[in-house]
């Protein structure tokens, strides 16, 4: 009689708990669906150019810099000139595919400055990510971002 009592008060302690380890548990997934919609490219406007600012509120590379990301469709086939300019910090401009992996990337461009110049070849139609990013922890600040469609002569 004593374990049978013992039994029924542990089930309504357990039974209870159970739950409530069962109905948190779904929180923290509820919570990172929530926050993977917070990631929005911008899209890079129709003129293909961009000023803009880099900042601590941009995506934190890892390195102690920073990035800001610009959505751009292209076509299988487009030639491309990717210029990033920035009097401000030390700039490194990359091309990612449509799946997020880093297909090209540039440090500093062939003018001796710290600027940005890449050149691709687009080998898949779709929607691509330009990254503005900081070198390091060179900061932020004012860039000029363009992109060009090169046309054969």
């Amino acid at each position: 009689m004593i374990i049978k009592a013992c039994a029924t008060r542990l089930s309504r302690i357990v039974l209870p708990l159970t739950l409530l380890a069962v109905g948190t548990s779904f929180v923290p997934s509820a919570i990172a669906q929530q926050t993977t919609s917070l990631y929005n490219p911008i899209p890079l406007p129709s003129s293909n150019q961009v000023s803009d600012t880099l900042s601590e509120r941009d995506i934190p590379t890892g390195d102690g810099g920073f990035a800001r990301d610009y959505l751009v469709r292209f076509n299988q086939g487009d030639n491309i000139a990717i210029d990033l300019v920035s009097d401000q910090f030390d700039t490194i401009v990359a091309l990612m595919s449509p799946e997020g992996a880093t297909l090209a990337e540039n440090d500093d461009g062939p003018d001796g400055t710290t600027n940005s110049l890449l050149f691709t070849r687009i080998t898949q139609t779709g929607n691509y990510i330009v990254r503005v990013r900081s070198f390091g922890e060179t900061g932020g600040g004012a860039f000029t971002l363009r992109v060009t469609r090169l046309r054969p002569i």
